[in-house]
């Protein structure tokens, strides 16, 4: 590129002074930063599509890669497969040419009686355990709940 130091950059101010003239050179310097400043969007707009049909050219290769590999893992799949199902067929028909083996069952199970008593309980959780965690022990009816927990009348003193 073009080497430019203070020194050439203060030379060549100097003489745009001169031949622009004072009353001039501040448009002109504006007109020629703003020129600069298109050619620099100009260059980044050429690099930014450089960069992407670079990139497009890299996705291409890697899509064609990936393609490759999809083949080859289907073609390995389906020799696989065929391989299995000639192993398969060679299988049964050796068996098929042997004795018919019987199916072995299991014998239906026996019935037992359940020995159950039915009014015992084999396993009471304790009274002061259920009262402790606050287990209910006996069952009340809606009404019955109703009634234990209304409020009582007005006039009349509560019952113990």
């Amino acid at each position: 590129m073009i080497d430019l130091g203070i020194s050439k950059i203060a030379l060549i101010g100097a003489v745009a002074l001169i031949v622009i003239g004072p009353e001039k050179l501040p448009r002109v310097a504006r007109t020629i930063g703003q020129l600069i400043g298109k050619a620099q969007r100009y260059v980044a707009d050429v690099k930014a599509e450089v960069n992407k049909s670079m990139d497009l050219d890299e996705l291409k290769k890697m899509k064609e890669t990936v393609e490759n590999a999809a083949r080859d893992v289907q073609q390995s799949a389906q020799t696989t497969a065929s391989d299995f199902e000639k192993s398969w067929s060679e299988t049964t028909a050796s068996l098929e040419n042997s004795e018919p083996a019987q199916k072995w069952e299991p014998p239906p199970p026996e019935y037992r009686h359940p020995e159950k008593k039915w009014r015992l309980k084999k396993s009471v959780t304790p009274q002061w355990y259920k009262s402790r965690q606050g287990v209910r022990t006996k069952a009340l009816s809606g009404a019955a709940r109703v009634a234990r927990f209304r409020p009582p009348p007005r006039g009349i003193p509560e019952q113990l």
